[in-house]
């Protein structure tokens, strides 16, 4: 197979400890009335006071709303978008987890283009650049700061709904690993097991055969040799570090290994795409009302027990990656399974979906409705179909590991 390669990124990625200080330089590049998108809480901490005050002391206007809620109810960011119309802003900042980055760039999307959210759900619809976008986190989990996707709650919808567009790319990214020192023990958790599961499904999504229009086409294009070198990097650091990270809150030496893996895992599935375990997350995540990190990671060992018969190769790659010295290529996939349950395990994820808290009766709507989700569906390994998912959510509910494959 010929060499192939696609990576869509911002166009400024900065990474490491203080670079948050070069957040007002940056903006000023980019425009003169910043809107900054946060949370209630993060709002009134004294290192977002320094962060406005960087860009102020740029000659920068600027403006804060922060009222950015968990899961990004629709309506919530048009109500921020017309709030901010008489700013006039040229420039949006968000500063903050996921959900920050993710209204950011929805509201960013909305000043430029005007409409509504549900305008542009699915791949594709955003017609041209939004706003200028510089996104802050401060989780080490999501990658939202470098993929072309903004999650958000539909009320009228049964599931999460995602914007998937090259145009929601972040102009510019800052990667302070400081801004994760407080992040608590659980969070840190589950935002790390979310992004090694973004890396593990990004390295071992379909390769698609490439051709000129493949990238041109499709937000997310499958995997590539790009897309490979981040997402094993991200798999290293995440391996070696996620578990200090949550024993050792403090340990800025893991926090940083940990921000440049959810780094690097979003670097790989903003191009590659994830797969199955996402799919099966959103009627998971609608069900239990539970964190999205807690549901792709507790979903992770078994969909990579399914897929094990066409991405043997991958997952023995993982395996090393993961620090297993076996020589044999079953033997370092088994060790990559096993790593990766017993990771999670020992960070405090659910080890079945009873644990999680889905309930026995509802598997059939679960597999149902993750079928639906073509886009993510079509991306995992080996093809699944109404009878292979009912086995893997059989498996997945009673905890039975064997039994996914």
């Amino acid at each position: 197979m010929s060499l192939f390669a696609a990576l869509r990124l911002p166009r400024e990625v900065l990474f490491g400890v203080g670079q948050r200080h070069a957040l007002g330089k940056v903006a000023s590049r980019l425009g003169q009335r910043a809107l900054i998108c946060t949370d209630a809480r993060l709002a009134g901490e004294p290192v977002f006071a320094e962060m406005v005050a960087l860009l102020e002391a740029e000659g920068l206007t600027v403006l804060v709303d922060s009222s950015v809620e968990p899961d990004v109810p629709r309506d919530s960011c048009t109500k921020v978008a017309d709030a901010a119309r008489s700013f006039a802003p040229d420039l949006v900042v968000g500063i903050g987890g996921g959900s920050c980055l993710d209204l950011a760039k929805t509201v960013a999307l909305l000043l430029r283009h005007g409409g509504s959210p549900d305008q542009y759900y699915g791949e594709g619809k955003v017609p041209g650049p939004t706003l200028p976008m510089i996104a802050v986190p401060t989780t080490a989990g999501t990658g939202s700061e470098v993929t072309p996707v903004a999650v958000l709650s539909d009320p009228d919808r049964a599931m999460k709904v995602g914007i998937s567009s090259a145009h929601l790319i972040p102009s510019a990214a800052i990667c302070d690993p400081e801004l994760t020192l407080t992040c608590p023990a659980g969070l840190t958790a589950i935002a790390g097991a979310d992004a090694l599961t973004h890396a593990i499904e990004a390295f071992t999504a379909v390769r698609r055969e490439p051709s000129p229009n493949l990238a041109q086409e499709r937000v997310f294009v499958g995997k590539s040799a790009l897309t490979d070198h981040f997402a094993l990097l991200a798999i290293e650091l995440l391996g070696r570090s996620l578990e200090r990270a949550y024993c050792e809150p403090g340990a800025i030496d893991a926090r940083s290994d940990v921000m440049m893996g959810a780094l690097c895992a979003g670097m790989a599935f903003g191009t590659a795409g994830t797969a199955a375990a996402h799919a099966i997350q959103y009627p998971i995540g609608t069900l239990t009302h539970t964190a999205h990190g807690l549901g792709v990671a507790c979903m992770l060992p078994y969909v990579m027990t399914y897929n094990r018969s066409h991405a043997s190769a991958e997952l023995a790659a993982i395996g090393r990656a993961l620090g297993a010295t076996a020589t044999d290529e079953a033997a370092l996939a088994d060790a990559a399974i096993e790593r990766v349950r017993s990771l999670f395990e020992r960070i405090g994820i659910p080890v079945s979906l009873k644990l999680l808290g889905l309930e026995e009766a509802k598997l059939g709507w679960t597999g149902e409705q993750a079928l639906t989700i073509g886009r993510l569906i079509d991306n995992n390994p080996r093809p699944l179909d109404a009878a292979a998912m009912e086995r893997l959510l059989g498996a997945a509910f009673t905890g039975t590991l064997q039994h996914a494959s």
